[in-house]
């Protein structure tokens, strides 16, 4: 039996929150804060709490008009089978609870004027190369979490894994994919055993075609995952990481150093400035170029993106990405490749950017999207180009 009273009160909650909450910061990590602040709160308010708000973000900005609940219960219909807030604040929705999505999809176009283009920012722009529909619709369902077994290793972690009684899936024998919130740092003899790296973001080391004893650049490495990937395809390989943040660099060693991988040169160096301060003339057989960008692609997981931004900060991507490729691309040795990657699904960060790359002398030899929808993962752009 529906408890109205518990429903009334963990929307309060909801609604709370939501007013507290000022998109200056990723919301699992705002949530992360606000819930220390309020330990009055028991575990399950916080994880409906939870659930609320990221369903709703999911809604992205679609149906605008609607009353904020109206809303909710959209986003509740679209993200779960639930019935329990449906009774509460849409009681006429409960018919279609236990639709498939393409039918809910269908209801609230014809009860609402839904549409699903509405529902992502600038869906003109995505890129002609993705299923738009799918890619969109994947937005109501949580991505999972995604490991990469560290060589050698894929057997003794499988068997533990089996032994803890946690479902996966096999993608390929190195990838497993779990629901997300399943808590692997909780086994602690499969620490150090595997990398957390999204299956589309492993897909892109299929673009790297690194040689034994080439000396390579990941020059956006943040906190690793590309490096520890590269260095782990292609073990024999010189390689240099940069990024502009000392904290991220020495993130980075650490995340390093569990892998056991050694032998790696780091530096500090911003990409909007000049790099000949520090890297004078100096070229790279091979560089990954994984740059910033609007992060378009990962919404999934951070859902209040879809609300939140703008045409300004789009703009603001596009301009830092033209910026940082002018410094990178003369670091690159003649007939060796940039691996430029992007987690956006844009036209204006990726094909744009690649046609800009080409007036700098370079050639295309491979690029697409590895679409993340079909998978429950991300959606990342990569191409890789060929110095004249």
């Amino acid at each position: 039996m529906i408890n109205e009273k518990r429903l009334e009160q963990q929307l309060r909650i909801f609604e709370r929150i939501l007013h507290d909450y000022k998109f200056e910061e990723p919301l699992s990590r705002f949530l992360t804060s606000y819930y220390k602040q309020h330990r009055q709160m028991g575990s399950n308010d916080r994880r409906i709490a939870s659930r609320l708000l990221y369903n709703y973000f999911r809604l992205g900005q679609g149906l605008p008009e609607l009353p904020l609940f109206t809303r909710l219960a959209i986003s509740e219909l679209l993200c779960t089978d639930s019935p329990d807030f449906l009774t509460l604040i849409q009681p006429k929705l409960l018919p279609h609870t236990k639709e498939s999505l393409e039918m809910k999809i269908n209801y609230l176009d014809k009860e609402y004027g839904f549409s699903l283009n509405s529902v992502f920012p600038f869906s003109d722009r995505i890129s002609k190369l993705i299923d738009l529909e799918g890619f969109i619709s994947g937005h109501f369902i949580q991505p999972d979490l995604f490991i990469r077994i560290h060589s050698g290793q894929e057997t003794s972690v499988k068997r533990v894994l089996d032994e803890n009684d946690i479902n996966y899936k096999e993608f390929a024998s190195s990838t497993l994919g779990f629901v997300n919130g399943s808590q692997l740092d909780k086994i602690k003899s499969i620490q150090g055993k595997y990398e957390v790296q999204d299956f589309s973001s492993q897909q892109t080391g299929s673009l790297f075609k690194a040689r034994a004893d080439e000396s390579w650049w990941d020059a956006c490495s943040g906190s690793g995952g590309k490096s520890i990937l590269l260095k782990q395809l292609h073990p024999e390989i010189k390689l240099l990481v940069s990024d502009s943040r000392n904290t991220i660099l020495r993130n980075l060693d650490s995340r390093l150093e569990n892998a056991n991988i050694t032998g790696y040169r780091r530096k500090i160096i911003d990409l909007t400035k000049d790099t000949d301060p520090m890297l004078g003339s100096e070229l790279f057989d091979g560089v990954i170029l994984d740059i910033p960008c609007s992060g378009s692609g990962t919404w999934g997981r951070t859902p209040e993106g879809m609300t939140s931004f703008s045409e300004e900060r789009l703009n603001h991507y596009i301009g830092l990405q033209r910026q940082i490729i002018e410094n990178v691309v003369k670091h690159v040795r003649p007939d060796k490749p940039l691996i430029y990657i992007t987690c956006s699904v844009y036209r204006q960060e990726n094909e744009d950017q690649v046609a800009f790359l080409e007036t700098k002398g370079f050639r295309v030899e491979e690029m697409t999207y590895f679409e993340g929808a079909p998978h429950h993962a991300d959606t990342l752009f990569a191409a890789r180009l060929i110095a004249n």
